[in-house]
């Protein structure tokens, strides 16, 4: 099937989140930063309850970048590759041998900053074979003239740039699927769908 047009499946990705760390985060000012940290935890979530594969990984973190986020640690534990130096993370073959150890060839990618952190792995994978699908919403940059240069140049090589509940909806599928109504739930807990989920809630008693 051509790879533009198969979907994300609980069976066929792996998260990857490349840098969403404390020293970076007080860059990003092309989105609101309670809504960016919003959409991580939704995105970061949504791989904890399928029991997704997920790759996280640090750039210096010893350094002035500072430690991974806390929202996304509390979620997906702490194991960490924390690389010494490469910028494009696809140059750290620890970060590589966890991607290719999933076996899995889609990833969903985020990563801080998006035009850096995010964009050169995933081009990067891209040229190796990889579908990636870049998650611009749970990513940050400095403003938004540089989120845009970013999305049309991952665009022109071959990734695929998405949003978190377009992904989460993707691997849902169906809402009578094994953990529909539990991502149902993340996406009421992190956007204004909360109205909508509570309402039905309370129509079908189940609040």
């Amino acid at each position: 099937m051509n790879k533009y047009v198969e979907t994300l499946t609980v069976d066929n990705s792996v998260l990857a989140l490349v840098d969403h760390q404390t020293g970076l985060l007080v860059s990003c000012r092309d989105m609101d930063p309670h809504l960016m940290t919003q959409n991580i935890k939704g995105l970061t979530s949504l791989a904890k309850t399928v029991n997704m594969p997920t790759v996280v990984t640090a750039s210096m973190p010893d350094g002035p970048n500072g430690p991974v986020m806390p929202e996304i640690t509390d979620i997906l534990g702490d194991e960490i590759i924390e690389r010494a130096g490469e910028i494009n993370a696809w140059k750290s073959p620890e970060f590589k041998r966890a991607i290719a150890a999933t076996g899995r060839k889609k990833i969903i990618m985020a990563g801080i900053v998006t035009d850096v952190c995010l964009m050169f792995p995933a081009i990067s994978a891209v040229a190796e074979g990889y579908d990636v699908y870049a998650v611009v919403d749970a990513s940050g940059t400095w403003n938004n003239t540089v989120m845009q240069a970013a999305m049309y140049r991952m665009s022109q090589a071959g990734v695929k740039v998405a949003t978190w509940s377009s992904v989460l909806a993707e691997i849902m599928d169906d809402w009578r699927s094994e953990h529909g109504m539990e991502l149902g739930e993340i996406l009421a807990q992190h956007t204004t769908y909360r109205w909508v989920y509570n309402s039905y809630l309370s129509a079908t008693n189940q609040k």
